[in-house]
């Protein structure tokens, strides 16, 4: 049998760990070189410091980034705890004297993993890299001026971060729901060093998709408004004119199953007559104009 082959063929179950650098468009071609070099040196010194085995650890490269699996025999704590220590220090040593900074953002989850003779592969990657490519993990970078922010997955939170242990610290966290292409999930964030950050609320919706439950061209919301305006300048005067729906349902005190429920959209004076007799001409409605100052 083909061990080699059976290998590649079967997924492992490690840690992957997804490393992008902030604004990395924003280099010219020389500083983007200097700022591989520190990325490298932060996580390989890391390595060293928490005492991962260089075999442990499979490393590609990403351009402006690392994408990293670590084997299952070394401990998930010591990544998320120590390893994690030592790649903020050195990352804040790196930015001592940079007039701009390196940030990094960190995306983990625990997965099954497969590898091959690129790389490696699996829902597990994909997540790792959505977090540490988030909107939010961005914004958080941005808004709390940052050298570096961590994005862990729902699973390896709660197995793993919320039983705390050395360096290691729950309460530091925040959740929110991030919207992927795989649809929502709910990560968890971290500012080492930091208390649990303060997660920024969404963004408002756009304009087309607050509109897009109206089918006359009309705003949903501004119509509520108009209504309870209305409503509440009749009832000022102690006249209500907004009559009950169920006032259409009922002929001399008495329910009408058969009578249809009626909603009105209303922008101006409303009344509404049902059933009614009249023994005279009857004007409804208000006069304006002309005709309003003629007497009758």
């Amino acid at each position: 049998m083909d061990h080699d082959a059976m290998d590649l063929a079967e997924a492992r179950y490690e840690l992957v760990i997804s490393v992008d650098a902030r604004r990395s468009g924003e280099y010219d071609d020389v500083d983007k070189q200097r700022m591989r070099e520190r990325i490298y040196r932060v996580l390989e010194a890391a390595f060293t410091h928490a005492k991962v085995a260089r075999d442990a650890v499979h490393m590609e490269d990403r351009g402006d980034g690392v994408l990293l699996s670590v084997a299952g025999r070394i401990a998930v704590t010591r990544l998320l705890g120590l390893w994690m220590v030592e790649v903020h220090e050195n990352l804040r040593d790196e930015n001592r004297g940079l007039s701009v900074p390196l940030g990094l953002r960190v995306g983990m989850h625990v997965g099954p993993v497969r590898h091959d003779g690129r790389g490696i592969s699996g829902r597990a990657v994909d997540l790792a890299c959505r977090l540490a490519d988030s909107p939010l993990a961005r914004r958080l970078l941005d808004a709390e001026r940052a050298d570096l922010v961590l994005v862990t997955s729902q699973s390896l939170y709660e197995d793993v971060v919320s039983s705390g242990g050395k360096f290691i610290e729950p309460a530091h966290y925040s959740s929110a729901r991030l919207e992927l292409k795989e649809g929502e999930v709910t990560a968890w964030f971290h500012l080492p060093g930091r208390p649990a950050p303060e997660i920024p609320t969404a963004a408002p919706a756009a304009p087309d998709a607050d509109r897009a439950d109206d089918v006359d061209g009309v705003d949903d919301a501004r119509d509520a408004r108009d209504v309870s305006d209305t409503r509440g300048a009749d009832e000022a005067g102690g006249v209500d004119d907004a009559p009950d729906v169920d006032d259409a349902r009922r002929v001399d005190g008495e329910d009408r199953a058969d009578a249809p429920r009626a909603h009105y959209t209303v922008h101006g004076d409303m009344s509404q007559h049902s059933d009614n007799v009249y023994q005279q001409p009857v004007h409804i409605g208000r006069i304006t104009g002309d005709a309003g100052r003629r007497k009758g």
